[in-house]
C-alpha cells in the first residue's frame, strides 16, 4: 500500500503552483531542505518523477499534471472540513483567508484590520494582494475564503455582494492646476498614464475614455498608483486614480486634482466568495464590517 499524506500533498501544491523549491518553501513556512524531502519522499513513493529540475525553476512532468488535478480538488474537501467546523459556531474564529486587488489593498486594508479586530476578535486574518484574475481563480481553488474586487465579475459559482462606490479622480502636474478639466475626447489626445496590463483599475479608465488601445506615445504603463503620481509630478503626463488613493499617493508629489463633470467616472468595490462556500452564512457580516471600515 502507497503511503501518501496531506502535508505532502500541500508540498506538492505549493511546488507545482510556484514552480520554484525556495518560493513553495517560504509559502509553506517551513525549510527548503524539509520541503524537498518530502517531494522526495512522495515521488519514491509513486514510484515516478513528479518534477523536472531546472537551474532556476521546476516543472511537473506529464505525470506530474495529472497528479495535480487530483490533488487540489482533494486539499479543498479538507479545507472546506475545516471550514464547516469554523461556520459551525455563532461567530467566525481560526484562519480566514481575504484576498484584496492592489488598488485597494494599501488604502482601505488599515481600516479593515482596526475593524475586523472589534467585531471578530478571533479571526486569524491572512491577507493575499494581487490582481483579480488571480483572486477569483485562487477563490475557486478554495485558497482564499472570500476577497474584495471591483464589481462585477460576473463569474459563474460566485456571490457578489456590492459594499460602496467611489469616484475616479484626475491627476496633472501641479502647473496645470488652473486648465480645464478635460474631457473623455480630450483625455484621449493626452499621455495617459496607466496601469500595466492585468489591473482590472485600467480597464475601467479605458472604458471611461472609450479606449481599446492606444499607441506607446499616448498611453504608458506602472506597475503601482504611487509609480504613476510620481511620473505626472515629474511631468510625464496625466493619470486617474480612484479617490480612496488620494491621501496617501498625493501627499509627497507635485501635483494637482481635477474631479470630472457628470457622468463622473467611477467604480463599484464588493466582495465574492463561493457560493458552496461553508463560510457563506458567515460572510455578510464580514461584508458589513468591511461597509464600515471604508464608511470611515
Amino acid at each position: 500500500m502507497i503511503n501518501l499524506t496531506l502535508r505532502q500533498f500541500r508540498y506538492f501544491e505549493a511546488l507545482a503552483r510556484h514552480g520554484h523549491f525556495g518560493r513553495a518553501a517560504d509559502a509553506c513556512a517551513i525549510s527548503q531542505p524539509a520541503l524537498s524531502m518530502q517531494i522526495k519522499e512522495l515521488e519514491e513513493s509513486l514510484g515516478i518523477p513528479l518534477f523536472e529540475r531546472g537551474a532556476r525553476q521546476v516543472r511537473l512532468t506529464s505525470f506530474g499534471e495529472e497528479v495535480a488535478r487530483r490533488v487540489r480538488p482533494i486539499l479543498q474537501s479538507v479545507e472546506e472540513l475545516g471550514d464547516l467546523a469554523r461556520a459551525s459556531g455563532d461567530r467566525l474564529s481560526g484562519r480566514f483567508r481575504l484576498g484584496v486587488i492592489p488598488t485597494i489593498a494599501p488604502y482601505l486594508l488599515p481600516r479593515v484590520i482596526a475593524r475586523l479586530a472589534d467585531t471578530h476578535a478571533d479571526l486569524d486574518l491572512h491577507i493575499r494582494e494581487t490582481v483579480t484574475p488571480k483572486l477569483l481563480s485562487e477563490l475557486h481553488e478554495g485558497r482564499l475564503d472570500t476577497a474584495i474586487v471591483a464589481l462585477p465579475v460576473s463569474e459563474p459559482g460566485l456571490t457578489e455582494v456590492a459594499l460602496f462606490s467611489e469616484e475616479f479622480v484626475l491627476v496633472r502636474p501641479a502647473k496645470d492646476a488652473e486648465l480645464p478639466v478635460p474631457s473623455p475626447e480630450k483625455l484621449r489626445e493626452m499621455r495617459l498614464l496607466l496601469l500595466e496590463e492585468g489591473h482590472c483599475f485600467r480597464d475601467q479608465a479605458l472604458s471611461y475614455c472609450n479606449m481599446t488601445m492606444a499607441s506607446p506615445r499616448e498611453l504608458l504603463d506602472g506597475s503601482s498608483l504611487s509609480t504613476l503620481v510620481q511620473m505626472v509630478g515629474a511631468g510625464i503626463g496625466v493619470t486617474l486614480i480612484p479617490e480612496m488613493a488620494l491621501p496617501v499617493e498625493t501627499r509627497s508629489a507635485e501635483v494637482s486634482i481635477a474631479r470630472f463633470a457628470d457622468p463622473r467616472p467611477s467604480r463599484r468595490i464588493g466582495m465574492v466568495w463561493r457560493n458552496a462556500s461553508p463560510l457563506a452564512g458567515h460572510l455578510d457580516a464580514i461584508a458589513d464590517a468591511v461597509r464600515q471600515a471604508a464608511a470611515g
